[in-house]
């Protein structure tokens, strides 16, 4: 095989990966026992909160490292590189979608559905729609559900969501999402 065919098996390793870290470490089974885990939950708990760059870089080295050492073994040097690169390359496409999500509003089809996806996981269930750049594992782990209208509370609703002079959800987005007024701890009877 050409190194195009092993860049291209590592773009499509990714999704599966990202399924599994975000499913696996961030929900399921090392929830708040690793850093992975820790700086996730505090993703949740502060949607706009991302872990610093470089703590993402620390983590991502070894995982280059591993998949650098065992396809040298496997499939020599180039093709090792290649695949690694492609793997690298659809990394940091996720971190840019998943930071747009938070920080910009949609603009087309795929960065509507990102959205919807994404955000029906951190407000309506996070033990679904884990996966942030496509629904593949999702559907095969029977992890997905779409999305209906998606209530947004109040106090983590995102810049681009709402029209800044009212509160208001841009009308051109209230078929997909609502906000969700904070609990006055007074009008508790």
């Amino acid at each position: 095989m050409s190194a195009i065919v092993y860049f291209a098996v590592g773009v499509a390793l990714w999704p599966a990966l990202e399924y599994g870290l975000h499913s696996g470490l961030g929900h399921h089974y090392l929830r708040n026992r690793t850093a992975f885990s820790r700086e996730h939950l505090r993703h949740h708990a502060e949607t706009h909160y991302f872990a610093p760059a470089w703590k993402k870089v620390v983590a991502a080295i070894p995982v280059f490292a591993f998949l650098l050492g065992l396809f040298t073994l496997l499939a020599g040097v180039r093709n090792a590189a290649a695949l690694t690169a492609g793997f690298a390359l659809m990394y940091l496409t996720y971190e840019v979608i998943h930071r747009r999500a938070h920080t910009r509003g949609p603009t087309g089809p795929y960065s509507r559905w990102v959205r919807r996806n994404h955000f029906s996981h951190h407000f309506q269930n996070p033990r679904r729609n884990h996966g942030v750049t496509t629904p593949f594992f999702d559907y095969l782990c029977g992890t997905h559900v779409a999305p209906g209208r998606i209530a947004v509370p109040e106090r983590y609703a995102m810049d681009w969501l709402c029209d800044p002079a009212t509160g208001k959800v841009w009308p051109h987005l209230a078929g997909d999402y609502t906000i969700e007024p904070a609990q006055n701890p007074d009008s508790r009877a």
